[in-house]
């Protein structure tokens, strides 16, 4: 059974064959860290976990590299505008190291709200840039740099193979110059060091062969993934988002200065939608985790929704959609926490046919319809639990570790139940519903899980 990804640059789904037997190198694009990650930023952090988990699950050893940006990200993609954390930093009145420092413990909250695995490595791109610099400098030595009055840009007319992972119609860009060109040769070109201009005017700045500045966007992560994971890697991933502009630039790059596109794979999860937008930081209008905590949403429910759409499929959110989320992990986990002590070994037939839905490109969907026919399957129930124990290494639910709740149930109310009970299995079918109302009346949910009936206290809505 061989694991197989979609791989942007080929535009096909491809085997995976890591580079060193048994191991594989992953670099992420994490965030820029001026503000809070919205859900939509979260699902693609999902996404990166699930091929964690999987690439692990197929018993590969995965070194996680993602980057922190701190610097550089400037509003417009077009090498314009005003770095996006020193903007913030004018606008609350803190420093741009505070605001970093700040937004980053939140993602990171964020993460491990959502079981996500810690990458092996966190790099900042403040701290690299010594790398960063000696990239520039060896561009340089190669002819694949110029000079404007605002910064260091990279020539992307020296490559014909520039734009290929985003298949980019480089006449059509030129015919339409959608944005203003300034000194840049080429629409195409993008910044590699930019001049900080006015004395004091920025905080994150340092010294360089070129003068006082600070580093493009794009040279961090192809600096911090060659300095974390070599020239040449098995898996670069991210959003959709970057697949036109940031991650284009890094294989232009590390193509001129290597000679290789940095990964052997790279991958893109789709859009989280709100109706037909997809949502973004940018414009000031999004969601965030917390947001759904303070409703008082599980925060594992919004993990249970995203496993439920392919990571190249878009996802829509809605309330209703992530009620029901809620409502099917919950099932999940009482179903499983009913089964008992896990028992024996996992069963092999049924972790192939989950590794199977995993090796499809990562197909969570199908694989959480094999957990749930696990369920109905005629295995004793403690081999249930131990094969459910290795599905969930994958799914990252962390179901074996959830308890309910404790309910003190009324002695009336333990009555009624027993009743009903009782009326259900004598197949009086009105009579257990009229007592199910009465329990209800009472304060008291019931939901009839493999293990038995559970009462929850419930708010009355009068």
């Amino acid at each position: 059974m061989t694991l197989h990804l979609y791989d942007t640059y080929s535009r096909s789904l491809r085997p995976f064959t890591a580079i060193e037997e048994g191991k594989a190198g992953l670099y992420a694009c994490g965030p820029t860290v001026y503000d809070y990650a919205h859900i939509g930023n979260l699902r693609t952090y999902l996404f990166v976990d699930g091929l964690r988990r999987a690439l692990a699950f197929n018993g590969i050893e995965v070194r996680h590299v993602m980057n922190i940006t701190d610097v550089g990200h400037l509003t417009s993609d077009a090498d314009s505008g005003d770095d996006k954390i020193e903007a913030k930093s004018a606008r609350s009145g803190k420093s741009a190291w505070d605001i970093a420092a700040e937004f980053t413990r939140a993602f990171e909250a964020d993460l491990q709200q959502l079981n996500i695995l810690a990458p092996t490595v966190w790099c900042r791109a403040t701290d690299h840039i010594v790398e960063q610099i000696a990239f520039i400098r060896d561009l340089e030595t190669k002819g694949h740099t110029y000079a404007t009055s605002d910064g260091i840009y990279f020539d992307t007319a020296r490559q014909s193979s520039y734009g290929k992972l985003a298949r980019l119609n480089r006449a059509g860009l030129q015919a339409g110059k959608r944005v203003e060109l300034g000194e840049k040769r080429d629409i195409c070109d993008f910044a590699l060091w930019k001049f900080s201009g006015t004395p004091g005017e920025r905080q994150m700045e340092w010294d360089s062969p070129w003068g006082l500045g600070f580093p493009g966007w794009h040279i961090e992560c192809s600096a911090m993934a060659e300095k974390h994971l070599g020239t040449y890697f098995d898996i670069h991933c991210g959003g959709e988002d970057h697949v036109a502009v940031h991650h284009s630039n890094e294989i232009a790059q590390t193509e001129a200065r290597h000679g290789t596109r940095l990964a052997n794979f790279w991958l893109h999860g789709a859009f989280l939608k709100t109706g037909d937008a997809k949502m973004s930081k940018s414009s000031g209008d999004f969601l965030r985790l917390q947001s759904l905590v303070e409703q008082g949403v599980d925060p594992l429910a919004y993990r249970y929704l995203c496993l439920g759409a392919h990571y190249r499929s878009s996802l829509n959110f809605t309330d209703e959609a992530l009620r029901a989320a809620a409502s099917g992990l919950s099932r999940l986990r009482t179903s499983v926490h009913a089964l008992g002590p896990a028992e024996g070994e996992a069963d092999a037939a049924w972790l192939a046919r989950f590794a199977a839905m995993l090796n499809d490109d990562l197909n969570y969907p199908r694989g959480l319809a094999v957990a749930w026919d696990l369920l109905k399957s005629e295995l004793s129930d403690g081999v249930k639990k131990a094969t459910m124990a290795r599905f969930d290494e994958a799914l990252g639910l962390d179901l074996l570790a959830w308890q309910p709740l404790e309910v003190a149930v009324p002695e009336a109310v333990v009555a009624l139940m027993a009743a009903r009970e009782l009326a259900r299995r004598e197949r009086r079918w009105h009579d257990a519903d009229m007592l199910r109302a009465q329990m209800r009346e009472a304060g008291y949910e019931i939901e009839d899980t493999a293990g038995g009936t559970v009462a929850k206290r419930v708010r009355r809505s009068d």
